[in-house]
């Protein structure tokens, strides 16, 4: 009986050990091409969320929020990857050995009829403009072509990681005067974005998490919504297109719009000059300023959860 307990602790510190092997930061390389994005690890825990600043109503009250842990891309997804999935010519041209299957018959956005770079280049920089629904379809390609499952943060998954265990103003501290060391905003970008990873990291290795671009977060926007989340793994998945939930400042922010607590929303006047009827399912034409950071459970859901995650209708726009 001791030798058989004995045996058990030893499977059980075995078991504890390989996972703890497996959740460590890695390079995910997209197959068939030279692009690679690096992904780090965010262990679970419990922090207060929000806060409560009578000014910003939408971030009350502070709540105890308790998350699994998962992977959060380091960096903003960049055009070099995001171009892959919008243009299937140019992932042909640039995949070695040819464009599977399952991945040829995605359905992928119509090509933009303007310059989504808004004339801010591509190379290393990160890729803007697309919809929330856009920012979705990008991470059921990279499923098709890497088997991993990825999604959008929920908001809580972005404010702890964002935090980096801190639960003051930023991560760093109180002093917005400070964001230039670790961000990209109004003072110091010159309007447009730059290429991704150039300013300090946040305690988690997450760089260019508080500037550069705003990001999706799966999340429909209720100014109310803390009142009544739930404390374990919150998420409010949107049942409408407007508004959805945004985090972060863009390289068009001031540093008195940015905390890790900062709640911002999706405007249909970011379509204002799509020409289009009904509106696009795909792009922002006056967004330059919104992008996307990924993240992938630890313990990812089962083969059914993930299809009826990727296969969501878009929401018609009016």
């Amino acid at each position: 009986m001791e030798k058989k307990l004995v045996l058990i602790v030893l499977i059980l510190m075995s078991f504890q050990l390989n996972i703890s092997a497996v959740f460590d930061p890695y390079t995910q390389k997209i197959p068939g091409t030279p692009v690679s994005f690096d992904m780090t690890p965010i262990p679970g825990g419990t922090f207060w969320m929000g806060s409560n600043d009578s000014d910003f109503s939408d971030q009350t009250p502070s709540h105890e929020v308790s998350l699994a842990p998962f992977w959060m891309g380091t960096h903003e997804v960049t055009w070099d990857a995001f171009e892959l999935f919008l243009d299937k010519h140019f992932e042909e041209s640039m995949t070695e050995g040819g464009i599977e299957e399952r991945v040829d018959g995605l359905t992928r956005p119509s090509l933009p009829y303007l310059d989504m770079t808004f004339g801010m280049g591509k190379e290393g920089k990160p890729a803007v403009g697309m919809t929330q629904y856009g920012a979705l379809q990008f991470c059921h390609w990279l499923y098709l072509k890497t088997g991993i499952f990825y999604r959008l943060p929920t908001e809580a998954e972005w404010e702890y990681a964002a935090r980096g265990g801190s639960q003051e103003r930023f991560f760093y501290g109180n002093d917005p005067a400070k964001l230039v060391e670790y961000a990209w905003v109004k003072s110091n970008s010159n309007g447009q974005t730059h290429s991704v990873g150039q300013k300090k990291p946040n305690p988690f290795g997450l760089y260019d998490i508080y500037g550069n671009v705003q990001e999706w977060t799966i999340d429909l926007y209720e100014p109310d919504f803390y009142s009544r989340s739930p404390k374990d793994n919150p998420m409010n998945p949107a049942d409408k297109l407007y508004p959805h939930v945004v985090r972060g400042g863009s390289f068009k922010s001031d540093p008195t719009e940015i905390s890790s607590a900062m709640r911002a929303t999706s405007d249909p006047n970011w379509k204002r000059i799509d020409p289009q009827i009904p509106k696009s399912q795909w792009w922002f034409p006056e967004a330059p300023f919104i992008g996307l950071r990924i993240v992938r459970p630890l313990t990812p859901p089962s083969p059914e959860e993930i299809q009826a995650y990727y296969n969501q209708e878009p929401i018609a726009d009016y």
